[in-house]
């Protein structure tokens, strides 16, 4: 069974001791039928007066780390294992619900995937309606997988990868008119498509895999990563990666969902201190096979500090 570890370390530095407020830190990886968190440690530094785990509103591990001391830096360092199974590529019948669209959820799921349902930003001239329904049939119903393969394959080939330092994911009608983005940028473009769609679709945080022994020409490796998941009847919650074209869970490692992307921030808090105390930000990401001899990669911040 593969084996992966996760090394993931924030630095923060200031040019004079600040006092710190609330982190919240999302890293710990999702257990599930293709994932199990075999380790998992947290060192920050300073250490914190109180550091406390919850589950959020969406199942999400979050830790939630209160200082009482100052310092002029403040790292964090997440390390985990994981025992990682990927899916087969699903593979609907023509037995199943779901299998031409469009399709009904069962009544009794609706009331639960409503807000996944629900488009949460603006299409006032009908831009995003009007790319999704580029991918159904003109005659006749369009078998489902069809459609999100065919929008996870599409933004993957039409659209431009760009790296962004700015905070935050940009409106999904930015994405579509530039035609670019990050992988959250990608992620939150497609939910908003099949949400109109009338598709369940919710945002996912965590990690890319880039295997060592083969070239996938994966982009956002070394860093935090975001795709899709979808909701279909007698399947459940399948995994969508528009930026590199994946379908199932090869090589993805779940760490959070969500209905939007800022309630799945990897890590992000506040300090107390002058504006221009802030001196910057590290972000120093690792994922190797378990006995693979580990590559050090940097990526842009994807933390959020305020």
């Amino acid at each position: 069974m593969p084996l992966l570890t996760i090394n993931h370390k924030t630095v923060y530095r200031y040019s004079r001791p600040v006092a710190f407020g609330e982190h919240r830190i999302m890293l710990r990886p999702r257990d599930g039928h293709d994932l199990r968190v075999l380790s998992s440690s947290l060192d920050i530094e300073p250490q914190p007066m109180r550091l406390r785990w919850i589950h959020d509103v969406f199942g999400n591990s979050v830790a939630i780390a209160t200082f009482d001391e100052r310092a002029d830096t403040l790292s964090f360092t997440s390390t985990v294992t994981v025992e990682h199974n990927p899916e087969e590529e699903f593979a609907l019948t023509a037995d199943d619900p779901a299998y031409f669209y469009p399709f009904l959820y069962d009544d009794e799921e609706f009331p639960d995937l409503l807000q996944f349902v629900t488009p949460q930003y603006g299409d006032p001239h009908g831009e995003l309606s009007a790319w999704a329904r580029k991918f159904l049939d003109a005659e006749g119903p369009t078998p489902t997988f069809n459609i999100l393969s065919g929008m996870t394959h599409g933004i993957r080939e039409a659209f431009t990868y760009r790296k962004r330092h700015e905070q935050g994911t940009q409106h999904p009608l930015d994405t579509l008119q530039t035609g670019s983005g990050t992988c959250r940028d990608y992620a939150l473009f497609m939910i908003e498509a099949l949400r109109r769609l009338g598709i369940a679709a919710r945002f996912v945080s965590g990690y890319v895999f880039i295997p060592g022994d083969r070239a996938h020409g994966y982009v956002g490796g070394g860093s935090t990563h975001a795709w899709v998941q979808v909701y279909l009847p007698s399947a459940g919650w399948i995994e969508f990666d528009p930026t590199n074209g994946i379908v199932g869970t090869r090589d993805l490692i779940r760490v959070a969902v969500a209905r939007d992307p800022r309630q799945a921030i990897p890590l992000h808090g506040t300090y107390l201190g002058p504006t221009d105390a802030f001196a910057g930000m590290e972000v120093h990401i690792e994922v190797v096979s378990v006995g693979e001899e580990p590559e050090e990669q940097r990526e842009a911040p994807q933390a959020e500090k305020v």
